[in-house]
């Protein structure tokens, strides 16, 4: 329940960190303030949002990464832990073996011959000559003559 609880906290701290980084100004941000933007600034007083983002997000960060370590040393302690026990425990349905289904061989003796359908025979294949290119077709028509220049 308590790893659940840290699970949650962990995913809304990282939202929070996320959307506190885009809602930063990059660093050309004050290169668009002398076309009017100044006035936006003004909500969170005379220096801006800044100083109140930067803050927010420094702490953010800082549970963040003690989550994710306080996170890695207990998984690190559960798997030493659980270090006697076979590998298979941990695949769950994957470590199952599937029941295997007996062969059925049916004796060569119990099938009458009537019953097997004969396979048809087979003339070995000839291989193909390969066309020859070099002669023209034998019914290849002639070529029309070209027309006479003046006429």
């Amino acid at each position: 329940m308590l790893l659940q609880l840290i699970n949650v906290l962990y995913v809304l701290v990282a939202i929070a960190m996320i959307g506190l980084i885009l809602m930063q100004r990059g660093a050309g941000a004050q290169a668009g303030s002398g076309f009017g933007g100044g006035a936006s600034a003004t909500v969170f007083g005379s220096r801006g949002a800044s100083n109140f983002l930067t803050k927010s997000t420094k702490w953010l960060a800082i549970v963040f990464f003690t989550i994710s370590m306080g996170m890695a040393v207990y998984a690190s302690k559960s798997a030493r832990q659980g270090g006697a026990e076979p590998a298979a425990a941990d695949l769950g349905v994957m470590g199952q073996a599937a029941p295997a289904a007996p062969a059925r061989q049916v004796p060569s003796a119990q099938v009458p011959s009537a019953q097997v359908p004969a396979a048809p025979a087979q003339a070995p294949a000839a291989p193909l000559a390969a066309p020859d290119y070099t002669q023209p077709p034998a019914s290849a028509p002639e070529p029309a003559p070209a027309p006479a220049p003046g006429s």
